[in-house]
């Protein structure tokens, strides 16, 4: 008969380390398109563009949304990137870029 084993990769009594995540979350302004928001979406984070174009009505009604939830040096990165993506041709008070900000993401 064989001889069965205690899995050893589990812990008990004790919690794993976790990477800590973080959200990248867009700011809404009144300088920038639907249409901007959604290209942006699509060249920065491969998004298609319906999950882009959700992102730009919840940025409209609510004032925010996450659009990447990852390791910090990432969401760094990511929203460098916003913040370089550039003015909304099609809007001319448009100046620059939109903004973002990264807050720890909720820890399950």
């Amino acid at each position: 008969m064989p001889t069965v084993t205690p899995d050893t990769n589990i812990e008990h009594g004790t919690e794993q380390e976790h990477t800590p995540l973080y959200n990248v979350v867009l700011l809404d302004d009144d300088d920038h398109t639907y249409e901007y928001v959604i290209e942006m979406l699509c060249r920065l984070f491969a998004m298609g563009t319906g999950q882009a174009y959700n992102h730009a009505v919840e940025v409209d009604s609510t004032g925010r949304t996450i659009v990447i939830t990852c390791e910090l040096e990432h969401a760094q990165f990511a929203r460098d990137q916003i913040h370089g993506y550039g003015a909304d041709w099609r809007m001319p008070k448009s100046k620059g870029s939109m903004s973002a900000i990264i807050e720890p993401a909720a820890s399950e």
